[in-house]
């Protein structure tokens, strides 16, 4: 088993991760009868693809001997209704700019493969710029 979610009451659940024992809440957002005090399980969603990007590139980074620390992605995400769904998730990367051009397509292209952008459905428009200005 990966995780438990545990449903507290009042649109609030708890996330928690079996083998290391984290845990997160979320929170139903403002637009949809919650709170929103928290990530809302589509926030994690859209976050998952931004963290994934760079988990993935400090991965290959790794073998590349290339140092990412301190890169960040901001994320934004577009609701549609009827039915309610993701619509569009923006990932800005902002990276070292002292990275040569041909590491930086390695990262690019290691970026836009990984498993959870894999896993969005098609209909999800992705925008994904990568800044190197760090």
């Amino acid at each position: 088993m990966t995780s438990a979610v545990i449903y507290n009451g009042g649109l609030r659940t708890e996330c928690l991760h079996v083998k290391s024992g984290d845990s997160f809440v979320t929170d139903a957002p403002t637009d949809n009868n919650g709170l929103g005090q928290a990530f809302s399980p589509t926030d994690t969603v859209a976050t998952a693809l931004a963290s994934c990007m760079l988990t993935m590139m400090g991965i290959k980074a790794d073998g590349l001997s290339v140092d990412l620390q301190n890169s960040k992605a901001e994320v934004t995400k577009h609701m549609a209704a009827s039915p309610r769904r993701i619509s569009k998730v923006e990932v800005r990367l902002s990276l070292p700019s002292s990275i040569s051009e041909k590491d930086r397509k390695i990262l690019e292209h290691t970026a836009r493969t990984c498993p959870v952008l894999y896993s969005l459905h098609p209909d999800i428009e992705k925008e994904i710029s990568f800044h190197w200005e760090l």
